[in-house]
């Protein structure tokens, strides 16, 4: 297998289009669940879009990983255990291990909510950056 992978999302008008989950019970219109397409090791992500005036209808934390919601368009909410905070495109939300979280999009959305979710979990990343070995000796393929 090469070290790398490529497959294609679509653009962000075409993410509700998606059908996916991660079991039959949590499967939806506008989620696709990339480490089903990928072979990912460390790290998971799903791209969503929620139409204006849905909601996920549930809560869930986890107890190993952290997840990062980075939202790119439309208008919506996102519940943290007894906080509700406002999100648009540009909201990027870290929320860590046992923190209940759901979200919606508000009715009056402009647009469909989109984000993607970044799951990871494990050992702390901290260090991960450093392991990089930087080549300035190869010429640049452009």
């Amino acid at each position: 297998m090469s070290g790398y992978e490529v497959i294609n999302i679509g653009a962000l008008d075409q993410w509700r289009a998606h059908f996916g989950g991660f079991t039959d019970k949590t499967q939806r219109q506008g989620r696709r669940v990339i480490e089903q397409s990928m072979d990912m090791q460390f790290i998971g992500m799903s791209v969503n879009a929620m139409a204006p005036g849905e909601q996920a209808g549930y809560w869930h934390a986890h107890s190993e990983i952290e997840e990062l919601y980075v939202f790119l368009d439309g208008e919506g909410e996102m519940a943290l255990d007894d906080e509700v905070l406002p999100v648009t495109a540009g909201s990027t939300v870290r929320v860590g291990q046992h923190v209940r979280r759901t979200w919606r999009c508000t009715q009056d959305s402009p647009t469909p909510l989109k984000w993607l979710c970044i799951r990871a979990g494990g050992e702390s990343l901290a260090e991960i950056p450093t392991d990089a070995k930087r080549d300035t000796q190869t010429p640049m393929p452009w």
